[in-house]
Formats: C-alpha cells, sequence, structure tokens
C-alpha cells in the first residue's frame, strides 16, 4: 500500500550540493539543488532551490509549485511574465517553455504530473 510522502520544514529542508543550470541566459549562471522522491502512479514531489540568474526552463510535464522563499519571474515563451515570491503558488502545464529570470534565491516544494 503507497505511503503518505512527508516533506517536513520545506524552508529548511536540507539539500544535496548544488549544480549549475545546463541552459543559462547571460552571464550569471543559476545553480540549483532538488530533493526529489517518486510516489505512486509516477508523480515526483520534492524541494528545489535556484540561485540568482536566469535560464531556459526544462521541466515539460505539468508542475504544481509553492514558493517559500526568494524573488523570481518566469517569462513563458508565449504570454505575459509572471513575478513569484513567498507564498505564491503556480501551475505549470504540460510543454510550458520559457525562462526563468531569479532575483532573489527561491526554494519551493513541488508535484510533477505525468
Amino acid at each position: 500500500m503507497p505511503q503518505p510522502i512527508l516533506l517536513s520544514n520545506v524552508e529548511g529542508f536540507p539539500l544535496p550540493d548544488s549544480k549549475a543550470v545546463t541552459q543559462p541566459v547571460g552571464d550569471l549562471v543559476s545553480e540549483t539543488s532538488t530533493h526529489a522522491v517518486e510516489g505512486a502512479s509516477q508523480l515526483l514531489t520534492g524541494v528545489w532551490e535556484c540561485t540568482p540568474g536566469r535560464w531556459r526552463r526544462q521541466v515539460l510535464s505539468r508542475e504544481f509549485s509553492h514558493f517559500v522563499a526568494g524573488h523570481c519571474f518566469f517569462i513563458p515563451d508565449e504570454g505575459d511574465p509572471i513575478e513569484l515570491r513567498a507564498g505564491d503558488a503556480v501551475l505549470f502545464p504540460a510543454n510550458c517553455h520559457g525562462e526563468w529570470d531569479v532575483l532573489e534565491t527561491v526554494r519551493k516544494s513541488f508535484l510533477i504530473i505525468p
């Protein structure tokens, strides 16, 4: 029987070492760190953090995210920029392409929906 997945204290949750993003835009290269757990039905949940910089979004599945720290913009290839701060939540549809512009280190909990 599947068990609940608990991510206690998302703001202070320990994360592994960070890695540079693979598609940076500009000279300031963001670094990200992720803790992810696969649940039932191939759902993926976890905690993600990113330092300032600008880069292309690479997740092509649907994703729900709740931001607990930081300040950033997501600039979709089609549409208006979305400003995100601690306390905000967003649902990205599948195949949502665009760029992240992280102004202040962000941290979020997320759910990837296949």
